[in-house]
């Protein structure tokens, strides 16, 4: 027995005849579905797959990106609609949007070309967000850089040995070399030393930011069309720094934390027995650490707003302990820190940008205004597109959230402003030269 995988049917063109012993991966018949190809069944006539209407949202073009410095859109409540337009991101939902072969991005850089993806950085985050983007099929290719020879290369290979497992077909490089990220539309950064136990974010500010200042410098110069997006911690400081070595548009640095910890605080509502993780919606805001906002009157269960599913100080127990929740990994692991959580949060990032998905997620952007606030850089509710931040949305948190908020962002700025203490603080780059 065969199995026929997406990329044969994306090859196939109108119509795939399966021959006697042929397989069609589930993933692959959800991809004949989204392109219309029939496919014919080995001694059948008939099409398996009834043929996808002509306005599929694979051939809807991708909208312009607009200038982070767009103003924010009207505040609008995340309970507006369940599962629509502002549905936040909090569960890490999967559907068609993010299944493997799901929604393709042809023409979303023009010319029909798909997006080529990077990770800087083989760790554990690094290598699981690599073969998460491989996995969705939205790439041309994924490229992972990592500074030990041969640890990018031997990784890229053993996921692509994967391939037929897995059900995708997106071919994966690796490389000690930064020059091998040259085209790639969206960049994870993952480059840094892993929290021990005892250590806070912080604590790795100077090592990390050494790290980042290399790792940006490449970039500027193989990948100056690049979005980025930052995983390395402490996470606001090194969103920041990866702006200032780059000298990228603000719209185009991004910081993973909220989807991750937004993930977290619904994960820790389906530990109460009250509801699944995935029917949970909310956000988590300011920082990635003790600073963090979740807004309870933006958080729901179904329809339900979730503070008439769950009492306060239950509620109260599963923000502090979402907060923590990255130290109680690192420590009960006792070396390293979490990385599959991380990885897909880094990763669903990626794809939405990819894919054109409207969602409404939480990333570390600066906030232009929005929420009163001018400087740092802050976990915000966002909307992205193609080349990085769409806008800022603004919803109606309640007067002590959004005073949470502002002394999140003022805490951050604090921090933000002693980096210029250390011995790699960044002088202000000429702009990036774009690729020819």
């Amino acid at each position: 027995m065969s199995i026929v995988t997406a990329a044969d049917v994306e090859a196939a063109g109108a119509r795939l005849q399966l021959r006697p012993g042929q397989r069609l991966t589930p993933l692959a018949r959800d991809r004949a579905k989204e392109l219309g190809v029939e496919i014919v069944e080995a001694g059948a006539a008939a099409p398996a797959v009834p043929t996808a209407p002509s306005t599929s949202p694979a051939a809807t073009p991708m909208q312009p990106a607009k200038d982070a410095s767009a103003s924010a859109r009207p505040a609008t409540s995340l309970a507006a609609s369940a599962g629509g337009s502002t549905r936040p991101f909090a569960p890490l939902v999967s559907g068609a949007m993010y299944r493997r072969n799901g929604l393709g991005p042809q023409g979303a850089n023009g010319g029909g070309r798909r997006p080529r993806a990077g990770v800087v950085g083989a760790g554990h985050v690094g290598a699981m967000a690599a073969l998460r983007l491989a996995e969705s099929d939205l790439f041309d290719h994924v490229a992972i850089v990592d500074v030990v020879p041969g640890l990018a290369a031997g990784l890229a290979l053993d996921m692509w040995h994967g391939a037929g497992l897995y059900g995708f077909s997106t071919p994966l490089s690796g490389s000690d070399d930064l020059s091998s990220l040259r085209g790639c539309d969206y960049i994870i950064i993952t480059a840094g030393k892993p929290r021990q136990p005892g250590m806070t974010r912080t604590d790795l500010t100077a090592g990390n930011a050494a790290i980042m200042k290399s790792v940006c410098e490449g970039i500027r110069q193989h990948a100056p069309d690049a979005t980025l997006v930052v995983v390395s911690n402490p996470l606001e400081e090194m969103t920041h720094l990866a702006a200032q070595y780059t000298g990228f548009a603000q719209s185009r640095v991004l910081g993973m934390a909220g989807v991750l910890d937004s993930a977290r605080f619904c994960a820790l509502v389906g530990l109460t027995g009250k509801a699944r993780p995935q029917d949970v919606r909310a956000l988590a805001l300011g920082s990635h650490g003790p600073e963090m906002v979740i807004p309870l009157s933006q958080a729901f269960v179904g329809n339900a707003p979730i503070e008439s599913v769950l009492d306060a100080s239950t509620l109260s127990a599963i923000v502090e302990r979402t907060r923590e929740s990255g130290g109680e990994v690192v420590k009960l692991l006792k070396t390293g820190s979490a990385y599959f959580s991380p990885a897909e949060s880094a990763a669903a990032m990626v794809r939405i940008m990819a894919s054109g998905s409207n969602e409404v997620i939480a990333a570390c952007v600066r906030p232009q205004g929005a929420y009163g606030l001018t400087d740092a850089r802050v976990g915000l509710p966002v909307r992205l597109d193609r080349r990085g931040l769409k806008e800022v949305v603004q919803l109606p948190l309640r007067p002590g959230e959004l005073q949470a908020l502002r002394e999140a962002a003022a805490r951050i700025a604090q921090r933000i402003e002693e980096l210029a203490q250390l011995p790699s603080a960044p002088s202000a780059p000429a702009p990036a030269a774009a690729t020819a």
